[in-house]
């Protein structure tokens, strides 16, 4: 019947246990990937499809690159299908020793995108273990006046195997005297006890001989054995008796060997030697007999080796007392292991994503952290932070796993790396403490454009210049790397368009160094305006602009310019020379400061280079005039004498402020008389004594300028005797004036009003049959041979300096 119900309760186990591995795996599919496996598979056997539970299919597993991390390679997985196969046989009582279920978990990771995902495998037990008693013979002494029912420990079998592979009882060899009666411990592991049915006799069975069997609950099942040997001996009808049955202590890991765990007592109701008594272990795991001793005198239980809990967490000592007649009582110690935080969190860095592109979003997995600590309660609960400064952030995930995920935006040109210290701290007292270095490069995107160092820069050139001549250098600077931050120039426009500028100036793509295409002419051309543009190698690219001034700089380059009196060569024409010359009247009776001529001249230069100054240099009677230094004026030094010469002539040189100065000459004729009618005949004594053909044409030429002026008035005084309300005739008017006056004639109506201070009118003297030989009017001059040069496009009005007028006229 008792094996009946053991059947059962096996096949019951059986039933069971494949229920309840398949609950757990249920339970845990929302959070991981669950496998079961019998133990002590062939290597390259199949776990399972991975690839297609985790989502995957067989085309994207090259891109998605499916791998393991794991602390010990038990498992691979096939980059050609992504199933999981066993990598090394697989033993489950050397990976989780005794405990109820096995599993081994790791996590399979993937790329692009990073991500990670845990991966159980149950291992299930197989009876591949039979049960094995710590020894192969038990001696055992027995009074033959032990009453029936008393029991003999006989200790317990081991079985590696769980479940209902493991140690399921014990079984005694047939006999009159002896039974075998199981019992589970509070650990749950059972034990024999040898129970006694009916009282021994020594004279007809000094000693027994029986064979004790283990027995285990796998199919078909296993068993191993050992030999009692039972020495009946004479009467000591009082046994040992231990103060309790089960002695409890606990002893912190770190207690130094030589530490008491406690004392055990026993007594013994005989006197003399069957009294006394002596404590030792019983059969123990030799690992056990390593860690303590006993004093066989006083029961005292000593640490002999230090402790570890994370290898063994508690202890069970079976310890005999055993009296002088060989008596022997059992009791059993139990031992608890207390944790002492004397193990640093372990930080491990199982992927890192580096270099991370700067414009990844936040919340980007770039590593994957795994933590843990060997100890446990607060000891082993582990906290994990960074240490640094750094736009990284922790996220935590399952089975004691972080994420670093970016916490913001990322800028390469503010930190092309970052170093952070991934630091795990338990809760220990004092807290241990571990850590990592990560370092995380940024990669850089095109997301800065080129800046010039200056919005608006200004070259000056002197005119003249070599067509190619350096003007400037731009330089614009791009805060991105490699092809993004590689800033080429070019022109994108000027004064008046791209072209417009690429005929000034061109830039080098390189360097941004601008040089002249042509020369330039500041009488032409002052200043002009050109836009560089900096543009990246980035994709796209980026650019920026900014604008050039380029100011042409005067240099001396044009002489001063006598726009009155004229140049002899510009007024002559194939008659008498004398004839021809321009003169000034000017009265004997003019006093000193009289206003004589004005010698006008301009330059085409500007600023200093325009500034005119004038110098009487030759004159016929040179203390009789001067020459305003600025203004021009020619004026009598001195009151004129009847001694003085009727003609005169006057050589000024007019003279910039260039570097060197550049000149020119204007000749004055002036003939000193009272009136014009006075002057007449010394211009006609003049012309007397030219008796060459071209002297007779001049002759010739003003009679007929004579004649044709009489006509004309007397054609003018006919109509004006019939006007008789008007007033007398302008011509009459004119008529009457004392000085003849030829220069003002041929200036445009321009000078005559805003440039030259004062006109010229002419007059002809009336009753003289000679005449004289106005010069013909100059020809108007465009503003800007008057003023010199004007902006490229532009007008600027005149400046005085262009009028041969210093800033100081």
């Amino acid at each position: 019947a008792d094996g009946q119900k053991q059947r059962r309760r096996r096949a019951a186990g059986r039933v069971l246990l494949p229920a309840l591995l398949l609950g757990l795996c249920w339970r845990a599919a929302a959070e991981r990937l669950c496998y079961s496996i019998p133990e002590e598979l062939s290597k390259g056997s199949l776990v399972g499809p991975l690839a297609r539970d985790l989502g995957l299919s067989p085309a994207a597993l090259p891109a998605r690159k499916l791998r393991l991390s794991a602390e010990k390679q038990y498992f691979r997985v096939s980059g050609e299908n992504g199933n999981l196969y066993v990598s090394e046989r697989l033993d489950r009582e050397e990976m989780c020793d005794a405990a109820a279920s096995c599993s081994v978990v790791f996590e399979a990771l993937v790329q692009n995108p990073l991500n990670v995902f845990h991966v159980e495998v149950a291992i299930q037990d197989v009876n591949d273990n039979a049960p094995r008693f710590l020894q192969d013979t038990f001696q055992l002494e027995i009074n033959e006046f032990t009453s029936p029912g008393a029991r003999f420990y006989l200790g317990k079998a081991e079985d590696a195997d769980v479940g209902s592979n493991s140690l399921q009882g014990y079984d005694l060899e047939a006999n009159g005297y002896f039974a075998v009666e199981v019992k589970e411990s509070q650990d749950g592991s059972k034990f024999a006890e040898l129970v006694l049915r009916r009282a021994l006799d020594r004279e007809r069975e000094p000693s027994l001989r029986l064979v004790l069997t283990a027995l285990d609950g796998g199919d078909p099942p296993r068993s191993g054995t050992a030999q009692l040997c039972i020495n009946v001996t004479d009467a000591n009808d009082n046994a040992p008796v231990f103060a309790q049955e089960r002695y409890r202590a606990s002893l912190r890991e770190d207690a130094p060997p030589g530490s008491t765990v406690l004392i055990v007592s026993a007594s013994d109701a005989d006197a003399g030697t069957y009294a006394r008594i002596t404590y030792g272990f019983g059969k123990m795991p030799f690992k056990v007999l390593q860690k303590f001793v006993v004093d066989a005198e006083s029961g005292t239980i000593t640490l002999q080796e230090a402790l570890d809990f994370e290898d063994t967490r508690s202890f069970s000592l079976a310890v005999e007392a055993r009296d002088g007649g060989g008596l022997v009582a059992h009791c059993e110690v139990e031992v608890e292991v207390l944790d002492v935080n004397d193990n640093a969190p372990e930080v491990t860095l199982t992927s890192v994503s580096s270099p991370v592109a700067e414009d990844a979003p936040a919340g980007t997995v770039v590593a994957l952290v795994k933590v843990r600590d060997r100890d446990s309660g607060e000891n082993g609960d582990v906290t994990c932070e960074l240490s640094d400064e750094a736009p990284l952030s922790l996220v935590k995930s399952s089975g004691g796993s972080y994420k670093v995920v970016t916490a913001s935006a990322l800028d390469r040109e503010q930190a092309s790396e970052h170093r952070v210290t991934v630091v795990a701290r338990d809760r220990g007292r004092p807290a241990l403490s571990s850590s990592t270095a990560l370092v995380l490069e940024v990669s850089d995107v095109n997301d800065n454009a080129p800046v010039f160092e200056e919005a608006a820069y200004s070259a000056y050139v002197a005119e003249n210049n070599a067509a190619g001549a350096p003007v400037l250098r731009v330089l614009a600077r791009d805060a991105d790397a490699g092809a993004n931050g590689r800033v080429s120039y070019w022109l994108a426009g000027g004064s008046a368009g791209a072209a417009d500028a690429a005929a000034y100036v061109s830039v080098e793509a390189r360097s941004g160094a601008l040089y002249a295409q042509r020369s330039f002419d500041y009488e032409q051309c002052r200043e002009f305006a050109v836009v560089v543009r900096a543009q990246d190698g980035g994709e796209p690219a980026r650019s920026s602009t900014a604008t050039v001034r380029v100011f042409v700089l005067d240099r001396n380059d044009n002489a001063p310019r006598v726009l009155w009196p004229a140049p002899e060569a510009e007024n002559r024409v194939p008659v008498a020379a004398s004839a021809l010359e321009p003169f000034e009247v000017v009265p004997r009776s003019a006093e000193a400061g009289y206003l004589v001529a004005k010698v006008v001249a301009v330059d085409a230069d500007a600023g200093r280079n325009a500034w005119l100054s004038y110098e009487l240099v030759q004159a016929t009677e040179p203390a009789l005039f001067r020459v305003g230094l600025h203004s021009g004026e020619v004026r009598t030094a001195r009151a004129v004498s009847e001694r003085d010469a009727a003609k005169q002539r006057l050589v000024a040189v007019v003279k910039d402020h260039g570097q060197p100065a550049l000149s020119a000459t204007a000749t004055l004729h002036v003939v000193l008389a009272e009136s014009l009618q006075e002057a007449l005949p010394e211009l006609s004594e003049r012309a007397a004594g030219a008796d060459s053909p071209a002297e007779l044409q001049f002759y010739l030429v003003l009679a007929l300028a004579l004649l044709s002026a009489l006509f004309l008035l007397s054609v003018a005084l006919a109509v004006l005797a019939r006007l008789r309300r008007a007033g007398p005739p302008g011509v009459l008017r004119c008529l009457g004036a004392q000085r003849l006056s030829v220069s003002g004639a041929a200036f445009p109506a321009d000078f005559c009003e805003g440039t030259l201070p004062y006109s010229y009118n002419l007059c002809v003297a009336p009753g003289r049959a000679e005449a004289v030989w106005l010069p013909p009017p100059l020809p108007s001059l465009p503003a800007e041979e008057l003023l010199g040069g004007e902006p490229c496009g532009k007008r600027s009005p005149s400046s005085r300096a262009g009028m041969g007028e210093s800033p100081a006229d």
